[in-house]
């Protein structure tokens, strides 16, 4: 079941089914200086997901637990359409999550030969919050991508979606589509 969280994401108690499917707009990121709000878009979501790729990124992370999950959003531009699992490359996997450089180079092969488009990344905050980190904001690329990050709550997870704008993450609201 999906519930909107006092956050900018959802709390997922089990996995979505195909009935999921609303509209989850966010701003108190925003309030706390994490994230610029989103701009309502004539009362649509900002990004729209299939439901598979949120399925994917939330059993990623359950499988990865207590360690970091990390992978890359494939999609056209209507919306998210997949989620491919990388491995998690980094030292500290706990703490900090690096994809796969291979991954990464696969993926932006596999678009210029006609494939998914690479639209972003998502990675887990198993003891943190679905929003990003000091260490997220110091490292990101600043390039417009997505960025879907999850957390636990009590419960479930927590889905949030982020862009890497040129100067800060930008909190988006999105939909979940059936497929």
């Amino acid at each position: 079941r999906i519930r909107p969280s006092t956050g900018s994401g959802r709390t997922v108690e089990r996995l979505p089914s195909a009935s999921d499917r609303e509209i989850h707009n966010e701003r108190e990121g925003a309030q706390r200086g994490e994230a610029a709000p989103p701009e309502p878009v004539e009362g649509r979501a900002n990004v729209l997901v299939c439901l598979q790729a949120i399925q994917t990124i939330l059993t990623a992370a359950q499988e990865a637990h207590p360690r970091e999950c990390c992978g890359i959003l494939l999609g056209d531009d209507r919306a998210i359409t997949h989620a491919i699992p990388t491995a998690n490359v980094h030292p500290e996997p706990r703490r900090h999550f690096e994809i796969d450089p291979r991954a990464l180079i696969d993926a932006h092969k596999a678009e210029r030969a006609g494939g998914a488009q690479v639209l972003g990344y998502y990675h887990s905050h198993p003891g943190g919050n679905a929003e990003p980190s000091a260490t997220d904001r110091a490292q990101a690329a600043h390039d417009g991508k997505l960025w879907a990050i999850v957390a636990p709550t009590q419960g479930g997870c927590e889905v949030r979606f982020f862009r890497d704008g040129e100067e800060r993450f930008e909190a988006l609201s999105y939909a979940v589509l059936p497929r």
